[in-house]
């Protein structure tokens, strides 16, 4: 039995959309368990044989400030949801709430894994390939060094190779072109680090990678910090609703491009499922000593039930064990600012 603690309460339409996505998920996956973490009075909605509700008196809204959430709402969804896994009574946790009080709390309860200084924000984007292309960090991290780099490259390849089935998934580092000479200091010695562990076998490197890649498919995995990652992340969902919103459009124009949208519709209605960010759902925070899935804040039910599902494959196929023999396999090249990751957890202590 797969068991995952779910925070009910999080993101723009709490119970209303969680517990939908959490009926059609248990009809999905008979040998699943959820925990659903929240108010109790407003999750009676989803009786299920094996659905229990965890109450929870608080909840972090979406501006809550990271402080708030660490010390002040001690009894909050997100909060309960992540001590779950901590405890051993979930294998992951899935919340669609704000971004920064998850990572925030789930670093805190959790830690990071040996030999990782930072989590990272691991999201899979769809690919003219028909695939996705996982990139990472997505905005957890804004600087980075290049060591930061190589363990985000070294978790995004154990995230790749246990959900995509994938043995020896590639990587780009995202750069401003393919030459090793461009770049600025800490991509260049990124590079150098990549390098060195694809010869000693614990990366399969592919090389530099521009923007435009990621959407091509050109390799598994891009990495960058999370300041460019974040800003890529949000043009391209910019970039995809404009598009579903200039076909609108033009199909309410007049009667020519309403017929020349009739016959361009199954050709237009694939382009949308290729590129709906619902599909794709659920992003890993990787580097912790537990799962833990974040979904779009303002996900529908059928967005939401999808990162249910990465979280439960994630958890069928030990993401968190290959996740921690690939950084032990590549530790002796993991040589960043260790103990930086417990400096939140002593001030918040």
């Amino acid at each position: 039995m797969t068991t995952l603690a779910v925070d009910c309460m999080g993101g723009d339409h709490g119970p209303r959309v969680t517990l939908a996505a959490c009926r059609q998920f248990l009809q999905a996956h008979p040998d699943a368990h959820l925990l659903l973490v929240g108010a109790q009075d407003q999750l009676g909605g989803l009786v299920h044989e094996r659905a229990r509700v965890v109450h929870a008196s608080e909840v972090v809204a979406m501006d809550d400030a990271v402080e708030v959430a660490l010390r002040r709402k001690k009894d909050s969804s997100m909060r309960i949801a992540i001590q779950q896994v901590k405890d051993g009574h979930a294998q992951a946790t899935v919340s669609a709430g704000n971004t920064g009080a998850l990572m925030a709390l789930a670093r805190y309860l959790l830690k990071t894994v040996d030999g990782i200084d930072r989590p990272a924000i691991a999201y899979p984007m769809p690919n003219a390939k028909g695939g996705a292309t996982t990139v990472l960090d997505l905005g957890a991290n804004v600087d980075c060094t290049e060591h930061h780099l190589l363990q985000f490259a070294v978790m995004g390849s154990a995230l790749v190779s246990a959900l995509n089935h994938v043995e020896a998934p590639s990587v780009g580092l995202l750069n401003i072109g393919e030459e090793e000479i461009k770049g600025s200091e800490v991509i260049k010695k990124a590079g150098e680090l990549l390098r060195s562990a694809a010869n000693s076998g614990d990366l399969n490197f592919y090389g530099n990678v521009e923007g435009n890649d990621i959407f091509k498919g050109t390799t598994d995995i891009v990495v960058c910090d999370g300041f460019v990652g974040n800003v890529m992340l949000k043009t391209s969902e910019g970039l995809a609703s404009m598009i579903g919103g200039f076909l609108r459009e033009e199909f309410n124009r007049n009667i020519v491009t309403k017929l020349a949208a009739i016959f361009a519709y199954p050709v237009l209605s694939a382009f949308k499922s290729r590129v709906d960010y619902r599909r794709y759902n659920g992003a890993a925070l990787l580097g912790l000593r537990g799962l833990v899935f974040k979904s779009h804040g303002s996900a529908d039910e059928f967005a939401f039930s999808q990162a249910l599902n990465r979280a439960y494959d994630a958890a069928r196929n030990n993401l968190l064990e290959r996740v921690q023999t690939r950084i032990a396999h590549a530790r002796p090249l993991l040589v960043g600012s260790e103990g930086e990751a417990r400096t939140m957890e002593t001030a918040a202590s």
